[in-house]
């Protein structure tokens, strides 16, 4: 055995007990609906393990760097020295600003809990209390634990994470701002903070994730985010990472959506070591559509794994797919988006698109668009290009007196502009904008 197996082993071997402690202060409450999909799920990660580069959905991802590290695992909310000055710089303008520190709800750092007739947006754990059986009607029914060992991982030890609950026929204006803050300043943090974000039939928000770092130890997050979309809902979601150089993040977001819901995300990394993005709709009524967006900025030695699938079950569904990725120094980019089209889903419109820039020589890019169609009356269509910047369009910029950074700058801009356009909540898209122009020009 390797000094990595071995350290991994222990790791997991750390885990084990954590939940061992879990399991004996439940107190013979072991039997209640949560507690025991607790039980199931970290049976399943025990039995799965991490994953590991022999599994295709994971050939380009080792996440051996991750799991070498002696996390220690966030369970409560401890003491931290963030102001609300300084957290409130991360604000989203006329946004519901909800601040997690490691995975857990801080209220003393958040906008007031949105409680009212028509909508709650706050702490899962609080909710768990205040709206107890609608949670455990909602609770792992979408995000599958039994064949993701992370998601088993994320559902064993799940304790705080956002609560978005809208009622039928329910406009919310008022977008809802998630912000995740991994405190690395004095530990080597685990945080594992679950969403769960519900709308009844009719209803409509935006709503965004944002994570981001403070301090330089290695700190990883394990987050899950299960979203459900009843008849004719409208759910505009984003996630938006900026984590520091020793950050590690492991997402899945799993959505379910019934019939006329319409489903977008936007999901934009730029910071962090190693990160992986699974986004998954199950398309579950006729009439659904979706659309995802994704961009990822990548420099150094900074990995960025993509993984989406659309899920056509139903017929006369629409999807939607575009990713881009602007990769510099010996960065990698992962892009594996699936299709999936099952034989009850004639009538359907699927589209999926990945586009790369490779700045340097030693940048690289896997992508692997998929088409899996068991039906005959369908549309749909992928692909996939990667190249560098163009040397005519550079030399158009730079006959008219813009420098060579200028005109670089100007390009990449362009090029990212149609995944920030899609960007519906206006704070966010400028956010994202300056952000980008500060990356470039960097």
């Amino acid at each position: 055995m390797t000094k990595t197996e071995i350290e991994n082993t222990d790791l997991k071997l750390k885990l084990v007990s954590d939940f061992q402690k879990f399991e004996k202060s439940l107190n013979g409450k072991a039997n209640s609906i949560l507690n025991k999909i607790k039980i199931d799920a970290f049976d399943c990660f025990n039995r799965l393990g991490f994953p590991v580069k022999k599994l295709e959905e994971w050939k380009y991802t080792n996440i051996n760097p991750v799991l070498k590290h002696d996390f220690k695992q966030s369970t409560q909310l401890a003491k931290h020295t963030l102001t609300k000055d300084f957290v409130g710089k991360y604000f989203l303008k006329d946004a519901v600003n909800l601040v997690f520190i490691n995975g857990f709800f801080d209220e003393s750092l958040s906008d007031k809990i949105t409680d009212n007739d028509s909508c709650y947006s706050g702490s899962l754990a609080e909710a768990t209390t205040k709206f107890g059986d609608f949670v455990e009607q909602h609770f792992s029914k979408y995000a599958d634990f039994k064949s993701n060992s992370m998601t088993a991982l994320n559902t064993a030890f799940s304790k705080d994470g956002a609560f978005i609950y809208l009622k039928k026929n329910s406009v919310n204006n008022i977008p809802v701002h998630i912000l995740y803050i991994s405190d690395a300043v004095n530990n080597v943090m685990l945080s594992q903070p679950r969403n769960l974000i519900v709308l009844e039939e009719g209803s409509s928000i935006k709503i965004s994730e944002d994570y981001f770092t403070v301090g330089s130890n290695y700190n990883f997050t394990n987050a899950v985010t299960e979203i459900y979309c009843a008849q004719n809902s409208n759910l505009e979601h984003y996630k938006i990472q900026n984590d520091g150089d020793n950050s590690f993040h492991i997402g899945t977001t799993q959505v379910h959506q019934e019939r006329d819901s319409k489903f977008s995300d936007t999901t934009v990394s730029w910071g962090g070591s190693i990160i992986r993005n699974n986004l998954n709709s199950v398309f579950n009524g006729t009439n659904t559509e979706c659309h995802f967006y994704g961009l990822y900025l990548l420099d150094g030695k900074q990995h960025v794994d993509n993984h989406t699938l659309a899920d056509h079950k139903m017929p006369n569904c629409f999807s939607n797919e575009l990713y881009k990725g602007i990769i510099d120094g010996s960065a990698t980019g992962v892009f594996n988006g699936k299709i999936m089209v099952h034989p009850d889903a004639q009538k359907t419109n699927a589209y999926q698109s990945n586009n790369n820039i490779l700045l340097s020589d030693d940048a690289t890019i896997y992508s692997k668009p998929q088409l899996e169609i068991f039906a005959d009356d369908v549309k749909c269509s992928h692909g996939a290009t990667s190249g560098q910047l163009s040397k005519e369009e550079m030399f158009y910029l730079r006959s008219r007196g813009i420098s060579e950074n200028d005109a670089r700058i100007l390009l990449l801009n362009a090029f990212a502009s149609d995944v920030i356009d899609s960007v519906k909540i206006d704070a966010l898209r400028i956010k994202l904008y300056h952000t980008l122009q500060l990356k470039l020009k960097s």
